[in-house]
Formats: C-alpha cells, structure tokens, sequence
C-alpha cells in the first residue's frame, strides 16, 4: 500500500489531519494515523493539503477546430493536467456534420485509449440534428457518456432553437446534461464583417465582434428552451455579468438544473490583453478565445459569483495552439486567428494564488474535485476523500513559490496566458489510480489513466 501520512485532509465534510491508504485504485483506509506494514511506501505530506485528484471538466485535446489541429495530444495534455494536480478531464469529442456520435466517440478512444497520464472522460459535442440523434445519444448513453454539447455559435457546428429543443427533450429522457457555448452566431456573423470593414483587423477587433450582450442573449435563449424541456444544462465558460445576470433572474424564477462553469483566464485577465504588441506585434492573439476576455466589471461579478457559491465548477476549455505558426495565421484579419488557449496545466495553481485569503482548501475543492464529479456523473467514484472512492489523490503544498512560464511547462504550446505570475501552492504528488504520475510538476513517465464511464 501506499500511505500519505501527516496531511490537512480536504474531506467532504471538512478538513482533518490524518493519514490516507491506497490499495491499488482505491482509497483503502482513512484514520488520525496508520501504521506502515514491511512493504509500504510511506509519503509525508506534512503542511500540505491533501485533495481529492482535480477535475477538468472542459478540453479539447487532439482536436481540428475547423482552423487547425490543436498543439495538444491527449499524451501532451493529459501529462499537463497530472503535472499541475488535475487527475481526470472531460474532453469533448465532436460528431462533426456527416459523422455519427458512434463514429466521433470511436475516433476520440483511438487518439486517447493508452496515451494517458490522467483519466479521460468524454462529452459527446453534436455539430447537426436527424431522424437518429436521439438513438445515438441513447447509445452514447450506454457508452458512458453523460454529458453533451451543443452550439448556439458557429456556422459549421450550430443547431437551430427547434433542434436544440429536440435535444434537450432527449437530454432529459436520458437524465443527461446539455452543455452549450452560449454566443449569438448571427450577430457574431454580422459584428465580425462591420469591424473588418471599419479597418479593424488585429486582435483588438475580436473582443468587438462577440460582445456581452451576445452572450446574455444566448444564455436566456437556453435557458427558456431548458426550462420548456424541463433538462438539465451546464452554461460553459461563462464569461459576463450579463450572462451571470440572466443565470441568476432563471434562478429566482425557480428553474432548477442550471449548472454554470467559468475558467480562470474569466477571473483574471482583461481585454486589454488584445492590444499587446510584442516582439512580433501580434502578440495580442495569445489572448483569441472564444467567449473573448472581458471588462473588469466582468472579473469582478464573476469572482464575486464564485465566491459566493453560484458556480459550480472551474475548468479550463483548454485549447491550444501555438502563437507562431498556428495563431499569426491571422495576421491582417482576427477571424483567421484559430479561437482558444491553453490553461490545462496551470488552473489549480492560478486559483488557489488569485483566491488566496477568499477561498479556503473547502471551497478549493468543491470547485475543481466535487462540483465537477457530481455535475457530470462522477460522484462518489471520484470528487471526494473517502474510504472506497477512486486513489485519485494531489497532495498540495500551499507554501509552494513558483513563476508560470511557458519555458517550464509541460504543455505542448508556446506561450501561457500567465506568464510571469509568482503562483502560490503547487502539486507537489499526484496520483492517478493509486499510481504516482507527476512529482512536484515533473511527469514520473507513467500512463496510468482510463477511460471514465459515467452514470
């Protein structure tokens, strides 16, 4: 066995000092001291948390954008993840127009299956709407997938408000949930021709094409439609206090089974990101997501939202490209820039230094281990320190000192939107099923994660 001895475990009913054992890929034993038999491997966790393995519930690994494959394999941003303390992502795999679920999720298992350093789940991304969607999800179902995604942006992977109905009737026959990038495509469409014909063509113009109320729009739109097919939906990503505003008016009318999701690049970093020259001048393209960073006016809302307890999970939507060769594609016109950016390995180590003396190891935890395990049909497997749940396990040094920088990290990608940060904590074991996959951010070379069914 291997037993963690001497650290502040972060347990769903609370923080308490103790010992954990772990048998294989289980959590054998949790008690005030345990005593190591010949054989053990004894690890001190002394003035570290100890956490149930993090939960990235938003990737996209491995993956073409419909611009360019992303710089990230399953085997490079899986290793990321482990590295910075996350055990388990949630990667969307994408039944692109004339592809069948069943065909996406076989392609997604090719490219994952044996390559991992973390666990690996998959929601199941649907790009268009037939007479078979529905017996498709019905075996998606079966397969272990939970969850599913839809579009409200995007010409090539949108679904109308009826086929968007239809879905969330199944969702809800299938006691699934519905993911949905929520952004006004038409106005997206129309915003982005007015400012390229303004002249605009840098950076800078793509925070203008996809405003807040593009968002807020497409949020209250889900969120009826949710509401007349009585399902559940995730709200990826949010990113305004628009949309945050329209979550909360649904809310108070009493419509339940609304999950909302934001990412640590929403609770940091502004728009003014956009005008950064750099070397090349162009490096504001770092900075090309979508939903785009917003106001501070936004960062303040949402970290007072996350504060407060209305987000129920922190992921990423880690999609990386990198910025020479891939993003400053885009020279001379924005929406050529491939939209997204990495973050797989460096979100818990951003969250516990941008809400250190706001949040505690609890609420930590509750936000990037449980929330993320219960939302997506992972609990009480995974998401929490407890006798029988899966040794997914980050034991965490809050007084670790460290610079984010693209120069050490493991993802496979040439910048980091946090570059330069002094973080504080960082994950100094992690292990996958029992095994020790990274110590103190370097990988120990196993390929310890499977695949994730989820009920």
């Amino acid at each position: 066995m291997i037993i963690i001895k001497g650290g502040a475990l972060v347990c769903p009913d609370g923080l308490r000092r103790g010992d954990i054992a772990l048998d294989g890929g289980t959590i054998a034993h949790i008690a005030a001291h345990i005593e190591p038999a010949p054989g053990d491997t004894v690890e001190d966790a002394s003035g570290c948390w100890v956490f149930p393995g993090f939960i990235d519930a938003h990737t996209h690994l491995q993956c073409w954008t419909g611009m360019d494959w992303t710089a990230d394999s399953f085997e490079t941003g899986a290793r990321a993840a482990a590295c910075g303390g996350t055990t388990t992502i949630v990667d969307y795999a994408t039944a692109d127009r004339g592809v069948t679920m069943d065909e996406a999720l076989d392609e997604w298992h090719r490219r994952a299956d044996g390559t991992c350093t973390a666990n690996y789940g998959f929601h199941m991304a649907i790009a268009e709407w037939g007479p078979d969607s529905a017996a498709q999800m019905r075996r998606m179902r079966d397969a272990g997938v939970s969850s599913f995604k839809t579009y409200l942006a995007y010409d090539h992977l949108k679904l109308t408000d009826a086929e968007t109905l239809q879905c969330l009737e199944c969702v809800r026959d299938l006691d699934a949930v519905l993911c949905v990038h929520c952004e006004n495509g038409d106005v997206v469409n129309e915003l982005q021709h007015e400012v390229l014909a303004a002249g605009i063509t840098g950076p800078e113009g793509h925070p203008l094409s996809r405003p807040a109320e593009a968002e807020a729009d497409a949020v209250s739109r889900l969120l009826y439609l949710a509401n007349i097919a009585g399902a559940k939906v995730n709200v990826v990503h949010l990113s305004t206090k628009l949309g945050l505003e329209v979550i909360r008016a649904a809310r108070t009318r009493g419509q339940q089974g609304i999950f909302v999701e934001t990412c640590p690049q929403y609770l940091t970093l502004d728009d003014t990101r956009y005008l950064e020259a750099g070397e090349d001048g162009f490096a504001g393209a770092k900075y090309v997501m979508s939903p785009p960073l917003r106001k501070p006016a936004d960062i303040a809302a949402l970290r007072d939202a996350v504060r407060a307890g209305e987000v129920d999970s922190i992921a990423t939507d880690h999609c990386s490209f990198n910025l020479h060769g891939q993003k400053d594609r885009g020279v001379g016109d924005f929406t050529k820039i491939p939209n997204g950016g990495p973050g797989i390995e460096h979100r818990p180590a951003v969250m516990a230094t941008t809400f250190e003396g706001e949040l505690g190891p609890m609420e930590l935890m509750r936000l990037m281990s449980e929330g993320p395990a219960r939302v997506f049909g992972m609990w009480p497997r995974k998401g929490r320190l407890a006798e029988g749940a899966d040794a997914d396990i980050c034991v965490w040094d809050p007084s670790a000192r460290w610079t984010i920088s693209a120069a050490t990290q493991q993802q496979a990608v040439d910048y980091t939107p946090y570059e330069g940060m002094e973080a504080h904590g960082s994950a100094h074991l992690v292990y996958v099923n029992g095994v020790l996959a990274a110590r103190d951010g370097a990988p120990t070379g196993e390929k310890p994660g499977t695949y994730v069914r989820r009920s």
